[in-house]
């Protein structure tokens, strides 16, 4: 007797297993790059849980529930615009310090005049 698991209960198990991997990256990891995409990894995996929440009621017969789907939506466009918005940060944050380290790698200029 195989036990096959309902769209639904499939779904569900995997956003939890993408929210844990996307907590066990933010809490683990030094980076802040990887942090990122830890929390684009545990968005992902809430969007995909409350996703299969919604969808419940359709197994059963009822018509699926339009709310939770344009939340998701919503959640997924906020999501992205915010991931954009860290990497661009982290980006402005890095470069002063490559700057730094292109002048230091630099021989100094002689002073003086001839």
């Amino acid at each position: 007797m195989t036990a096959a698991l309902q769209p639904g209960a499939l779904f569900g198990l995997c956003g939890a297993a993408l929210v844990g991997i996307g907590l066990f990256t933010i809490v683990t990891r030094p980076g802040l790059l990887r942090r990122i995409v830890g929390c684009n990894i545990l968005g992902a995996g809430i969007f995909l849980v409350f996703g299969a929440v919604a969808r419940r009621g359709a197994g059963a017969g009822f018509a699926a529930d339009p709310v939770p789907q344009a939340l998701v939506i919503t959640g997924i466009v906020v999501a992205f615009s915010a991931s954009a918005l860290a990497v661009a940060l982290l980006k402005r944050l890095v470069e002063p310090a490559a700057d730094a380290d292109e002048k230091a790698a630099l021989p100094a200029e002689p002073r003086g005049g001839s």
